[in-house]
């Protein structure tokens, strides 16, 4: 089985909104935001191609969230706006994914087992490698995040939490990037290992 690297995946990133936000109820809303931009930073100093996208920005759900926005290479990765509810079948934002050439495709959406799942199923039977980041989603109940999780892993996509995930792509903590993806996931344990390695390393030189 191929590893997830930073050179054969990308992030997608599906109706972060603020007007869908008012809507999750397992988490916080700022903990989802600082969930969603964590992922989105480390994915960036990463150097992983980043897609985002909107359902209907104009007329139903308005923008995506502004500290998002904020780490995001809207110009080389414009985000997608869109009608239909699969992303997956938008063909902007097939070709948008295309041409990134990657294989390991993580899926965040801001909800769980719509925004998220149902492109990330679709990808998978396109031939993709398809993971979820359940700490960068949210629900509109417990009971759709129960079952969300359950038919994701039934379906063979793999449920993950962004803060892991970007240390198995990371892969080595001797990476010069190390301290910038931990301080990019923003975690309190994240921030100390960093800055424990960066001290380790300011010694040896």
């Amino acid at each position: 089985m191929e590893r997830i690297t930073r050179d054969n995946s990308a992030v997608c990133l599906i109706d972060h909104q603020v007007g869908l936000l008012s809507g999750v109820r397992d988490i916080t809303v700022a903990e989802l935001k600082h969930n969603v931009v964590g992922l989105a930073k480390a994915a960036r100093v990463l150097g992983m191609p980043t897609i985002a996208a909107t359902t209907a920005k104009d007329v139903l759900w308005g923008p995506t969230f502004p500290e998002l926005v904020a780490v995001l290479d809207t110009k080389r990765y414009p985000i997608i706006d869109r009608m239909t509810v699969n992303a997956w079948d938008d063909r902007n934002f097939v070709k948008a994914v295309q041409a990134t050439g990657r294989k390991h495709l993580i899926f965040a959406g801001v909800t769980l087992q719509v925004c998220a799942a149902l492109p990330a199923y679709s990808a998978l039977a396109a031939g993709y490698k398809s993971y979820v980041a359940v700490d960068a989603s949210g629900v509109f109940s417990a009971t759709q995040r129960q079952v969300g999780i359950a038919r994701i892993q039934q379906a063979g996509v793999i449920p993950v939490d962004y803060f892991s995930l970007m240390c198995e792509i990371m892969a080595t903590n001797a990476d010069p990037l190390a301290n910038k993806v931990y301080a990019a996931t923003d975690l309190d344990f994240a921030t100390l290992m960093g800055q424990i390695f960066e001290a380790i390393t300011s010694k040896k030189t």
